[in-house]
Formats: structure tokens, sequence, C-alpha cells
């Protein structure tokens, strides 16, 4: 006698390699739909749109190609159905010029990504006090004036150590990327 688990096909998803690939690409699509729409909520919309119909199309992607490139096509159709949709509100840009930005939001993807990774690894080489100055400085809501007040601390000290620090970082992340160019 069957058992309903046993009777029930299962129906063949995903791999593991477009399910890493997937999720690794998401802050990407988000922020290359996001140069090409007004508003973020807009975004969130496309990109939960693009995300069903690239998964629903998974077995359309070829493994070893360019996952971003083939996710990006996806979203350019879907963003062009947003436009459509939104033919009616006053300020347009033109095709061209959106097809530029989504090009070069592309282009500029991997370079934002590597500095995104070479911040973190240059944050974890801070002094412990100035990471944690950085982190409260940049805590949502906090502002530089507030955070010298809670210190107990004049504004203008808080902010030369502020200054000191991501001076550190940026040098710090041009080396880290020149390196990582390198290697």
């Amino acid at each position: 006698m069957n058992t309903p688990e046993q009777s029930t096909p299962t129906l063949p998803g995903p791999g593991t390699e477009f399910v890493q690939l997937f999720t690794q690409y998401q802050r990407r699509l988000f922020l290359h739909i996001l140069v090409q729409v007004p508003h973020p909520i807009d975004a969130e919309e496309i990109l939960q749109e693009t995300n069903l119909i690239a998964w629903s199309k998974f077995s359309q992607f070829q493994l070893g190609t360019n996952f971003l490139a083939w996710v990006s096509q996806i979203a350019t159709f879907e963003i062009l159905k947003f436009r459509s949709r939104k033919r009616r509100e006053r300020l347009q840009f033109s095709e061209e010029f959106l097809e530029t930005v989504a090009q070069d939001s592309l282009t500029r993807a991997d370079d934002l990504e590597a500095r995104r990774l070479a911040l973190i690894y240059c944050l974890q080489k801070l002094r412990s006090t100035d990471r944690e100055l950085i982190q409260q400085r940049y805590a949502p809501g906090e502002s530089g004036k507030a955070l010298a007040e809670t210190m107990g601390r004049p504004a203008n000290s808080v902010y030369q150590s502020l200054g000191r620090i991501r001076r550190s970082l940026l040098e710090c992340i041009e080396r880290q990327i020149a390196s990582e160019a390198g290697a």
C-alpha cells in the first residue's frame, strides 16, 4: 500500500550551484535594479518579480555562464514592464539613458563589491576603540554631535578622530584592492 509520501512525485528543482549563484547575486541584482527605478520599494517589487521568473526558468540557465548577466536580462524586461505601467508619471528618462545607466551599474558592480569586501576586511583590522567609534557614528539615526555628547567629548575631537579613521580605512581599502588586483 502506497502512503501519500510515496505516491507524490517530486518536481525537479534548481541544483545547489544555481541556488548558490541565486543567493550570491541578490544584493548586486537589487542595486542594478535600484539605479533604474525611482524608489527602493519599486526596486524591491521588481526584484521579487525577477526572482520568481529566474526561479521558474532555472532550467534555462547554463551553468558555467554569467549568472549575473542572465538574471540582469530578466530584470531588464521586468523594469521595462514596470516603466510601461508608470508612463503616466511626469518625469521620464529616455530608454537610451536608462540602458546606459544599467550597463554602467553592471560594469561597476564588481568594483563596488570588491570595495565593500575590502571595507569589511579593513574594519576588522582597526583598533577596537576606532571600530566602535565608527560603528556608533554610523548607527541608524546617529550624528557626530550626538555621539560627542554621549561620549562626553568635544564635537571637534570626535570629528577629528572620525576623519583620521576614515583616512586610515581609505588607505587600507586602496592597498587591499591593489594587492588583489596584483594577485
